[in-house]
């Protein structure tokens, strides 16, 4: 029986970029794609070197890439900041006074930052941290609602090279304990409370309970967000706007190496630790800022709107580095895409005038199962680019998105990358790479994507197989934070000589790439290997389904009985009939094998706030198991109640 993975679902819809929108793209054809692809991996060192010029150097490098596997330094002997590339080196021309960061509360507000304001803001709060005992090197944690001030905390850290560990609002106090004790924070920067589905989210209060006990943290400043009356500890705690009145907004930016550390980002870890993902200063501004530009084709007068949250690498990534170092207006909204009714993001694109919007594919499936409806109310004109992140997009969304979001006319991009890659890896170039919906189609400049079987060798079109990385990228992960032995085993030891992705693919004719799940999500059914997103695609695909997940329980007969639990469109009602419906529609799609031995109707999954299914809780209701784990960064707690109780 061959280990590799099978794929059954082929699409044969091609998308081409309409003639008006490749003749003002960065790059205008797939030829000219192959070819500038083709070169960067052949000189990769000429290829970085001649895109890092684009970036605010104070002291040139000498080596581009000092390669001793699995530990890369890129851009060696030089030195730049961060902060000063997001934000000075915009302040001498036009851009002083564009729109750097449009925002909206979740209940109404709206503030406008221009750049020229925004450096002011930052330089003010870089005085603040350094006024508070933060110095270079030392780690700061940011736990803060989705508003300006997050962004302004990252770059015054990056300014004054103190390590920022963003810390997602929707995380426990367990959590930030683990992250404060794992990287040693000594600061943590906070606020009252923040804003979701018309509820505050005390956050203070669950710094609090993170830091009762023994502690690294010598001070926590808290930002006032929604008044809200919150323990001070005098000693420790001190407030944003008090702290501001006693610095000046002058704060020149350090002069930093280019592999200083710029920030720790968490990601899960499958042994219930989570992994401290370490990003240095130039390699990841770098991977950040090029993706931007030839992924959005980034024009001077866009809005663009990445819709995830600054705790995720997604907003790391494509709302502060990314898009401010390349001087563009970016959009953010504080709140719930359904508050307070179900059109919220729609009324923003229309009021703003977003020109480009960057989602997940579970929020689209959600405006899918709220109905078309609520975007055909608003004026979406404005938009001239889409874009999707986060997991794979099943081809029934993707159309969707293209014909209710973008009217037919907007490219998609459906891009894939990790916390870990840093910057887009496999994706779309809109005005040269042909879309098919449900693949993130070709590799980005310099990155050497391969599929290969257990042995590490190549496998042919349409075999399914890991996904692995050939040569080093500058955004790459540099180490897991304080454990390089864990580093070495969880990316490299996989594959020799590849940085292995855990996730399962294929490459169809054309050499597109297809995400076919995570490795560890595969279901293993009478020696068929099947790839969970496949499947689940092929659920959605059924008329009456607006969203899908797929898990294994453990069947004597078949080694792993394939269990699904689905969401129906609103108003179609849950019957043993449409149950089978489904499922002959699965066996007709894949194949009989693929078939789900069980059909479980849910009203909701179980998410965490940015979108992510928890599967591990699925697998575990399938399976009969008690539900363990964190399950505190879930969005609705009530989804998990309820799937428990159709359980007993």
């Amino acid at each position: 029986m061959s280990s590799n993975i099978e794929t059954h679902q082929i699409e044969t819809r091609v998308f081409k970029p309409s003639k008006d929108f490749s003749k003002t793209s960065l790059v205008g054809s797939l030829a000219e794609y192959k070819k500038l692809h083709a070169a960067s991996l052949k000189a990769p060192a000429k290829f970085w070197a001649g895109q890092a010029a684009d970036l605010f150097w104070r002291k040139k490098w000498k080596t581009v890439l000092d390669w001793k596997p699995p530990f890369a330094k890129w851009f060696v002997g030089g030195q730049l900041n961060a902060s000063e590339n997001c934000l000075d080196r915009h302040l001498d021309g036009p851009r002083r006074n564009k729109a750097a960061i449009i925002w909206e509360g979740e209940p109404g507000e709206k503030r406008v930052l221009t750049y020229q304001q925004l450096h002011r803001e930052v330089c003010v709060f870089a005085n603040i941290l350094k006024r508070n005992g933060a110095k270079k090197g030392d780690r700061v944690i940011i736990y803060l609602p989705h508003i300006p001030e997050a962004a302004i905390a990252m770059l015054a850290c990056a300014r004054i090279g103190a390590v920022h560990s963003v810390i997602f609002g929707g995380f426990s106090s367990t959590s930030i304990r683990d992250r404060i004790e794992d990287c040693g924070a000594t600061l943590v920067v906070t606020a009252d409370a923040g804003y979701r589905r018309g509820q505050t989210v005390t956050l203070k209060q669950n710094v609090d309970q993170a830091l009762e006990g023994v502690t690294t943290v010598k001070r926590v400043i808290v930002f006032r967000r929604a008044g809200l009356d919150i323990h001070i500890q005098e000693g420790r705690d001190v407030w944003w706007h008090r702290e501001a009145e006693y610095v000046s907004a002058d704060c020149p930016a350090v002069a930093l190496d280019s592999e200083h550390p710029l920030f720790i980002l968490y990601t899960s870890g499958s042994t219930g630790k989570p992994k401290g993902i370490l990003h240095t200063t130039a390699g990841y501004l770098l991977g950040a800022v090029i993706t931007t530009k030839y992924v959005f084709d980034l024009k001077e007068n866009d809005t663009y709107w990445c819709t995830a949250d600054i705790g995720w690498i997604t907003g790391h990534s494509y709302i502060v580095y990314g898009p401010l170092a390349s001087g563009a207006t970016v959009l953010m909204y504080e709140g719930a895409p359904n508050w307070p009714q179900p059109d919220r993001f729609w009324k923003i694109v229309a009021e703003y005038g977003v020109t480009i919007l960057y989602t997940a594919p579970t929020a689209i499936r959600a405006f899918m199962k709220w109905g078309d409806e609520w975007p055909k109310k608003h004026d979406l004109s404005s938009l001239r680019l889409l874009g999707t992140v986060g997991e794979p997009i099943n081809p029934e969304a993707w159309i969707w998105y293209h014909k209710n979001i973008g009217a037919e006319r907007c490219p998609i991009v459906d891009t894939w990358w990790q916390t870990e890659t840093g910057a887009m890896m496999i994706t779309p170039l809109p005005g040269a790479i042909p879309a098919k919906p449900g693949t993130a189609t070709l590799p980005f400049f310099g990155i050497d994507a391969a599929i290969v079987d257990d042995k590490g060798q190549e496998v042919g079109p349409n075999e399914g197989g890991k996904l692995v990385i050939r040569k080093p990228w500058p955004s790459m992960l540099r180490t897991i934070y304080g454990d390089k032995a864990r580093y070495k085993q969880a990316y490299w030891s996989e594959v020799k000589g590849c940085y292995f992705t855990g996730d399962g693919a294929r490459r169809d004719k054309d050499g597109y790439f297809w995400i076919v799940g995570r490795i560890d999500d595969v279901l293993n059914v009478a020696g068929h290997r099947l790839g969970t997103a496949e499947v689940e695609s092929a659920l959605v695909g059924h008329d009456d389904v607006a969203e899908a997940a797929v898990v294994g329980r453990p069947d004597e007969m078949k080694g792993q009985a394939v269990v699904a639990f689905v969401t129906l469109r609103n108003g179609i009602p849950a019957t043993k009939e449409l149950a089978e419906k489904i499922r002959k529609h699965v066996g007709n799609v894949i194949g009989p094998i693929a078939k789900p031995d069980e059909i479980r109707f849910t009203e909701a999954l179980p998410k965490t706030r940015s979108g992510k299914i928890m599967r591990r809780l699925l697998k575990q209701i399938a399976s009969g198991q008690a539900v363990t784990g964190d399950t505190t960064t879930l969005e609705d707690l009530s989804v998990l109640a309820k799937l428990k109780q159709g359980d007993e």
